[in-house]
């Protein structure tokens, strides 16, 4: 506790505080739009909310705690997504039991240590272009929505540019506060649309479909793995944290085992809320931020307790203050991807493919942009990297007498 409240600074938990604001404002509007679309009951999305929120506080914290590294968790984002139109598909029961197969799948190949093999031999690079390109999509937001509100989101970029200027930690408090103000003094806070409701976990117990094992399980832990941990992995990677995928993966998915009766779809380890708390937003010394990660659980246990109630709050917010916050706080996140996908002249023009297919948002056999961006970069880094030094290794065992 002494070493804890010797790193404690306020702008660690500022980016936890504000990682929690974005996966409520953004990745949570799929969970609602899956469970309209399923007709599930007011009870059972309450469940569903808490269950997620309180499963990501606790293995976020848990694993910040032990690993000393902010450890930033999440409900699986493409995995909601995927319910949207196969949740209607199945009874209840059965995507719960679906839910279990997925988690117990990931838990295998984490605790295999068969990811970790496939992280340690993906280039930086092309790990580093694949960052980038998920969080270009927020940066550009930040531009696109001075259309829409320009006075509020010119006000958010003139507090970053000053605070960065002259007191870099406190910037983004800064703009949140800024941002809230300006919103409040032009009407732009829906205050009456937020409700006041505290979460009762409902037990569902689950039924083993093989119809819902093979539409909903698999594909769920095939996108959770590749939409969420792999580009996961390279937010830590680029920052700088090596720690081994195992533990992570294994603990994430062990807790979505035992969430996954109070209706989680899965939480694992996060990407683009993970990026701002892994930066130098959250703190200079890389030492310190995992008080981010921890100040992020603690968020998500104290607002997951509330179920929908945080939903309400975050949707009395204008979407434009949401994107414009969420674009200053990855300014570093994306200028570190960048850097680090341009630096090696040899794999530039991979990681420029990954960096391209990835921000371009494509969607194909159901597999998201990260993932064809990995597959498009690695293909060109065999191409252009060894097939050029094989071609070099020939021609100088040819020179030989």
């Amino acid at each position: 506790m002494d070493a804890l409240r010797k790193d404690l600074s306020l702008s660690a938990v500022i980016a936890g505080f504000i990682a929690v604001i974005i996966s409520y404002a953004g990745p949570l509007i799929i969970v609602f739009q899956a469970a309209k679309e399923a007709h599930l009951p007011n009870d059972v999305v309450s469940s569903w909310i808490w269950a997620i929120s309180i499963g990501s506080g606790i293995t976020g914290l848990l694993l910040s705690w032990r690993l000393r590294i902010p450890v930033i968790t999440a409900w699986s984002t493409p995995g909601a997504a995927l319910l949207v139109s196969m949740l209607p598909t199945v009874t209840l029961p059965q995507a719960i039991g679906a839910y279990v197969v997925a988690s117990v799948i990931i838990a295998l190949i984490g605790l295999s240590g068969a990811f970790d093999k496939l992280m340690s031999r993906l280039p930086k690079a092309i790990a580093a272009a694949m960052l980038a390109g998920i969080l270009f999509r927020f940066g550009a937001e930040l531009f696109t929505s001075i259309k829409l509100q320009p006075a509020l989101v010119l006000s958010m970029i003139a507090v970053y540019l000053i605070f960065k200027r002259f007191s870099p930690r406190y910037a983004i408090l800064s703009v949140l506060i800024v941002g809230c103000a300006v919103a409040a003094s032009f009407g732009e806070l829906n205050s009456s649309s937020i409700t006041i409701v505290v979460a009762h976990p409902v037990f569902i117990a689950p039924e083993w479909s093989w119809h819902a094992i093979i539409n909903i399980g698999l594909p769920l832990a095939l996108v959770t793995l590749t939409g969420q941990y792999v580009p996961g992995m390279a937010v830590l990677r680029t920052s700088g944290y090596n720690t081994p995928a195992r533990s992570i993966i294994s603990v994430t998915a062990i807790g979505s085992i035992l969430m996954a009766p109070f209706g989680s779809h899965g939480f694992n380890l996060a990407a683009i809320t993970a990026a701002i708390c892994t930066g130098r937003e959250a703190h200079e010394d890389r030492d310190k931020r995992y008080i981010a990660g921890i100040a992020c659980g603690v968020f998500y246990i104290l607002m997951g307790t509330f179920g929908a109630t945080l939903a309400s709050v975050f949707s009395a917010l204008p979407k434009e203050l949401i994107a414009s916050l969420a674009g200053l706080a990855l300014f570093g996140a994306i200028s570190a991807g960048l850097t680090g996908a341009m630096v090696d002249e040899k794999q530039r023009e991979a990681a420029l493919i990954t960096f391209l297919v990835t921000a371009s948002g494509m969607s194909f056999l159901g597999l998201a942009a990260a993932f064809w961006g990995l597959i498009f970069g690695l293909v060109a880094h065999f191409v252009l990297t060894y097939t050029r030094e094989n071609k070099a290794a020939a021609i100088a065992e040819g020179s030989r007498p």
